[in-house]
């Protein structure tokens, strides 16, 4: 068993990750803003070659990864706990959902709630339908589930599953080189370790980048919306320097109240932005909608997750499907720690449950809402919100609000909340980030905090500057085709960590149940007061946590 990291001078020193992967980001932003055409170019070839040759591994890998986590949640293995034997959850059911949610994605409600589902209107996906019809809102809202839903978080579930696995069960430290102690044993703490942590440093990079550039064109959508603000690059590089002003600083203050009343004032904003669209929306319609859509979702998932570009709509795979898959790909460290810092003393199975069900069933609603509401407006001819998509996504949103009542309000509302999902979320990856490059380190020195938080920026000017959207997306798929073996190798080698673990047949099922391995298996002990073995009020303490409070064990 490896050690648990602490917070020793040792564990805060910066390793060689923290320099390989600074210099590879540094040199793509350089390469961006000093020649952005020719990074444009090389990205485009890159990605051409690798959705073409390896698009499949994408889907594949994905709808692998859920069969293994319900073959998981449904095994004996399911009531294992992530933790003791004896452990307890640190947080009530209702908080640990809610932690979740605030955990990814946020930007996303916003940019693709609407301008995914009127795309696909528009131009439904694989040709499955005829465009701007009513069997065409069903596949628009299919597809958007399916972007959005399981496979999503089928990907996060695995890595913070096995995360929380390796840290509270095993007491590695939490790095994803770590994860491959059952495979390759010492040498994860050699070269070869060192290089999955700097692929899984640049794929949590460019993931956070890529939301980074989305917030920002959004935030500008709204401007110019609302005042006429031009939708320039020069205006979305200020919003990125003063959204990376905001997050930095808070991933340094760490100030747990501060983000803690971001964090709940989003989700507070958001449900009642929820709520007034549904209620003032076209309610009935939505109802039938998503009632028709989840029958199609789930009746045609495995159909569906084997879709190939073999057809030649290659185009639509790699802005949608490819993008979307190696966009989860590239959160998938961050999420991973996330999730199995909040997750202690769950068991497996419900691990499982929560993280794919509770989610994916709250996305599928709010894309319901919003992009069902723009369906209903363009299919009824009062308004034509598909073809202000498809001039600028970013306005898609912002043109169905106006389609309501109290347009500048719920405008205002939006803009906000942009914000605060990215004020709340881009502080804890840049806290991962610095903790993957010192060492595995909970408390990372703060130089190197502020070193990723202004890397993080100039990378996002940079790949606005070479190409908008399209270099977004580009880098966003090049640089998780590595992680994608990197995962792979995650699930094999949790697998083969979790075998080793005794599980007598006889074992109650029920989740409360106190399982009677202690004497079989190798579980990790408190090292230290900032160990990740520490108390529940220490456990949480940093930006990693989102700052939500730990309540009292169930």
């Amino acid at each position: 068993m490896s050690d648990s990291p602490t917070a020793s001078p040792e564990h805060r020193r910066p390793g060689p990750v923290l320099l390989v992967s600074l210099t590879l980001a540094v040199a793509i932003a350089v390469w961006g803003t000093a020649a952005g055409d020719s990074l444009s170019r090389v990205g485009s070839a890159a990605l051409d070659g690798i959705t073409r040759s390896f698009g499949w591994a994408y889907l594949l890998v994905s709808l692998g990864f859920l069969i293994f986590l319900v073959f998981l949640a449904c095994s004996r293995y399911g009531r294992l706990r992530l933790g003791r034997d004896d452990e307890r959850p640190a947080f009530r059911r209702l908080t640990w959902y809610a932690m979740i949610l605030s955990a990814v994605m946020g930007i996303g409600l916003i940019s693709y709630g609407v301008a995914e589902p009127i795309s696909h209107l528009a131009e439904p996906p694989h040709g499955m339908a005829a465009p701007m019809t009513p069997a065409a809102a069903v596949t628009a809202m299919q597809f958007s589930f399916f972007d959005w839903g399981l496979h999503a978080w089928g990907i996060f579930a695995v890595v913070g599953l096995a995360m929380s696995w390796s840290m509270f069960r095993r007491g590695r430290p939490g790095l994803v080189s770590a994860l491959f102690r059952p495979l390759l044993g010492k040498r994860t703490e050699g070269p070869v370790g060192g290089a999955i942590d700097v692929f899984a440093v640049l794929a949590t990079l460019f993931g956070t980048t890529t939301s980074l550039g989305l917030g920002a064109m959004q935030i500008n959508g709204g401007f110019t919306a609302l005042f006429g603000l031009p939708d320039s690059p020069p205006v979305q590089f200020a919003i990125i320097g003063v959204i990376t002003l905001l997050f930095t600083a808070s991933a340094l203050t760490g100030v747990a109240r501060g983000i803690r009343f971001l964090s709940e004032t989003s989700m507070g904003l958001g449900a009642l932005l929820f709520v007034f669209v549904l209620v003032v929306g076209p309610t009935l319609y939505l109802v039938d909608l998503y009632v028709q859509t989840i029958g199609r979702y789930v009746s045609e998932l495995v159909s569906a997750s084997l879709i190939t570009p073999a057809s030649g709509d290659l185009d639509f795979m790699q802005s949608w499907t490819y993008f979307m898959l190696a966009w989860w790909l590239s959160w998938a460290a961050f999420v991973g720690v996330f999730l199995a810092r909040i997750s202690r003393g769950r068991t497996i199975r419900e691990f499982v449950t929560g993280v794919l069900v509770v989610p994916s069933a709250v996305f599928s609603i709010w894309f319901t809402a919003f992009g069902g509401t723009a369906i209903h407006s363009d299919l009824a001819g009062s308004t034509r919100i598909a073809v202000a998509a498809a001039a600028d996504e970013n306005s898609a949103f912002f043109a169905t609000l106006q389609s309501l009542p109290l347009p500048t309000l719920t405008s205002i509302v939006t803009i906000v909340l942009v914000v605060l999902f990215f004020v709340s979320g881009a502080d804890a990856n840049t806290f991962v980030l610095g903790m993957l490059t010192s060492r595995g380190s909970e408390q990372p020195p703060q130089w190197i905090l502020a070193l990723w938080g202004v890397v993080t920026g100039a990378a996002a000017i940079a790949l606005l500057a070479a190409g908008g959207l399209e270099s977004l997306q580009q880098m966003v798929i090049v640089t998780s085709a590595p992680f994608l073996l990197i995962l792979i190798g995650v699930a094999i080698g949790f697998w083969k960590d979790l075998r080793t673990e005794f599980v007598p047949h006889d074992t109650p099922l029920i989740e409360g149940a106190v399982t009677s391995t202690a004497a079989h298996s190798t579980v990790a002990q408190p090292a230290s007061a900032n160990s990740v073995g520490s108390s529940d009020s220490e456990r949480l303490d940093g930006p990693v946590s989102a700052s939500l409070p730990a309540e009292p064990r169930n």
